[in-house]
């Protein structure tokens, strides 16, 4: 089980009232994880799991109990398949102004006592295996299909693509994110006071290069969409939100192959873990996923980087203590 550096918990500032919004997390506040099994998922579940009560929602509990082993009191997976969730929640227009919504059945428990929300989910920037409904399978016959149907017309073919229900970039990081905003504002009974969204670099610049043949599949104008929505949802129900952008993953752990910076797993951190954030989108680099965690820890616990977003990657360095990481947050 990876090791986290612990952090003092920020006790200030009041719970709020139940049913209102707002406020600072206290420990043993819930916190509902989105993506719990992925790479990154499974280490900011862990590392949240210090100080709160986490709600890991994952597609397969199983796959995932073992990386949890010795944590059942603070850790609670929930089942759910967000793609079918959307598939039958939303209509093909994503118009849902006209039609009554509800929480999902299968998103309601861990969603109604979250006082906060992490978005960690996603997905290739490319058509590979973590485009198909399990993660499991290729969907090369699926995409060239959509590519000659479409006579080779990028946009229609991604259009086909996402109407089958794959994990595309628009499943993913669009339409899952506002049918979870919805079903959390549904389902709560609790205060919802924060919501913090794992996006990218380059979301804001992907007109700039490189990020042009980044988003050739659409994958930052998704998550631009998607954090359009956390922005809406929290000036609308009064929570507060941050936007961590961070760069090309790596280091451990390395159990869904698909990701390039798995892929090849580039372990760098020994000679590369010092970090760098800064307000806005303009960093470059790559940001180890046990330092996304601990941010998103921080965050939470320090009570900081409120209602805005930023940029996290390791540069050249050893580790930062805790307190200096904390430090840097505070200042952004």
């Amino acid at each position: 089980m990876p090791k986290f550096p612990s952090f003092g918990n920020n006790n200030g500032g009041g719970t709020g009232a139940k049913g209102s919004n707002g406020g600072v997390l206290q420990p043993g506040d819930t916190v509902a994880v989105i993506g719990a099994s992925g790479n990154v998922g499974k280490l900011v579940a862990l590392r949240l799991s210090d100080t709160y009560k986490v709600n890991g929602v994952v597609r397969d509990a199983d796959s995932v109990r073992p990386f949890f082993e010795g944590r059942e009191k603070s850790i609670s997976l929930f089942e759910t398949d967000l793609l079918e969730e959307v598939t039958s929640t939303l209509n093909t227009n994503d118009d849902e102004s006209s039609k009554k919504f509800s929480c999902p059945a299968s998103l309601y428990p861990a969603l109604c006592n979250a006082n906060a929300i992490v978005i960690c989910t996603g997905t290739t920037a490319f058509p590979t295996e973590a485009w198909s409904r399990s993660g499991e399978f290729s969907v090369t016959s699926e995409v060239l299909a959509a590519l000659v149907d479409s006579k080779f017309d990028v946009s229609q073919a991604l259009g086909q693509l996402d109407s089958k229900g794959l994990n595309t970039p628009k499943n993913v990081d669009e339409r899952s994110n506002k049918l979870l905003f919805k079903a959390w504002k549904d389902a709560s009974k609790v205060s919802r006071k924060r919501a913090i969204m794992l996006s990218s670099i380059g979301v804001t610049r992907r007109e700039t290069m490189p990020f042009p043949i980044l988003n050739a599949c659409g994958v930052l104008s998704a998550k631009a969409a998607g954090e359009q929505a956390l922005q809406e949802a929290a000036a609308e129900d009064g929570f507060s939100y941050t936007i961590l952008r961070p760069g090309q993953l790596f280091g451990g752990p390395y159990d869904n192959n698909y990701y390039l910076g798995t892929l090849f797993q580039l372990d760098k951190d020994i000679k590369t873990q010092d970090v760098d954030v800064e307000k806005g989108d303009g960093l470059l680099g790559d940001t180890l996923r046990s330092t996304l965690a601990e941010v998103t820890a921080q965050l939470m616990e320090g009570d900081c980087a409120r209602d805005m977003d930023f940029a996290v990657v390791n540069v050249k360095g050893d580790a930062p203590t805790a307190e200096a990481v904390k430090e840097k947050l505070v200042g952004l």
